[in-house]
């Protein structure tokens, strides 16, 4: 049977014509689907149950769910979500005074294998399909009300996956999101993370998106780069600055760097001049420098505070707008480069993706 959210409004309205029943009833359909976010048929109250029936013969509504919640001390909470066919991703919501902020993944899994990222040691079993997409970030602004009575303010797709190797179904599902018939957010409000598809940051351009895009960037030379991020052999520094420049050029959105700290790897002075002379060839607003998380799979960790502090106060010395951001729901591995594949049974009360 065929998916109702992946069937055209046009589609919809065809069928119904030759089940003879009136064109509005396929407004009413896509307003319980996007407005509404049932998860069956049989939740749309105002068809009839014959109306129901003959739409259950033919389409499915395949849903996203939360398996389980972890919280955190500091307020994040995150969450397993279960898709359709057993799978599992994680999403996590992340509350401050000024924000509240989904981050959310794109992949079941990943293919790009960063040795720092929990998720990289992870095989990328599928993408997932933008209504998944659009499903998780409903159920974390469904979250965000019921625990803090606020709307999403911001969504992040810096969770499982690479979302320009998911690029259609990530476009799409933010399209849906921003829909006034949708979320309604603004795109202003969404950032999309890359590890370096240089092809595809340049595709962004050509289709003049209105979202922020981030650059996990993480090292600021080819070799260590390469060390830590197997992408770099096929998408370099070089071709990565003229993409960016590329999307700059394209959009004028914003672009930020993002260069997480290992201790005696990157963060030297030396690792902090090389850092200012990407930045000096890239139009970036922000440098955000992130703290290490520690996972099992990986020997890196976070270097002292001191060495930070002599890292970051080189950068503003050289008038490069960075900013330290401090890791949140680290006591539940929902933190940066922490969702992974372990079998919850595994950590009892923890929400792990597999």
């Amino acid at each position: 049977m065929k998916n109702l959210r992946h069937t055209p409004l046009a589609e919809i309205e065809e069928t119904l014509k030759e089940w003879g029943e009136p064109k509005f009833r396929a407004a009413q359909i896509h307003d319980w689907i996007w407005k509404k976010h049932v998860s069956s048929i049989d939740e749309m109250s105002n068809l009839s149950k014959a109306l129901r029936e003959k739409l259950q013969s033919a389409f499915v509504i395949p849903k996203v769910t939360i398996d389980h919640s972890q919280f955190s001390n500091d307020g994040t909470i995150k969450s397993r979500l279960k898709l359709h066919d057993e799978r599992f991703i994680e999403g996590v919501l992340i509350p401050t005074e000024k924000r509240i902020t989904a981050c959310v993944s794109s992949q079941v899994g990943c293919s790009l294998s960063c040795k720092f990222c929990a998720t990289g040691y992870l095989k990328r079993m599928r993408n997932l399909e933008f209504d998944e997409i659009v499903d998780e970030v409903t159920l974390i602004n469904q979250q965000a009300e019921k625990h803090f009575n606020r709307h999403l303010s911001n969504i992040v797709f810096m969770g499982m996956g690479e979302p320009l190797l998911n690029y259609k179904n990530v476009l799409k599902a933010i399209e849906r999101i921003t829909s006034p018939d949708g979320l309604g957010m603004s795109p202003r409000r969404i950032t999309v993370s890359t590890a370096g598809v240089s092809k595809m940051i340049k595709q962004l351009g050509d289709d003049g998106v209105k979202f922020k895009l981030a650059l996990s960037l993480h090292a600021a030379n080819d070799k260590k780069r390469n060390e830590i991020m197997p992408i770099n052999e096929s998408n370099d520094l070089k071709t990565l600055i003229e993409s960016l420049n590329y999307f700059y050029q394209k959009t004028g959105n914003e672009i930020t760097l993002e260069y997480i700290l290992f201790k005696d790897f990157n963060d030297s002075i030396q690792d902090a001049d090389e850092l200012v002379k990407v930045y000096r060839q890239i139009p970036a607003d922000l440098v955000n420098i992130i703290e290490y998380n520690a996972i099992d799979e990986a020997d890196f960790s976070k270097p002292d505070e001191s060495v930070t502090d002599k890292f970051m106060g080189y950068l503003a010395s050289k008038r490069v707008n960075a900013r330290l951001r401090r890791s949140r729901g680290k006591d539940i591995d929902a933190a940066c480069g922490q969702l992974a594949n372990i079998d919850r049974n595994e950590l009892p009360g923890a929400i792990i993706a597999q």
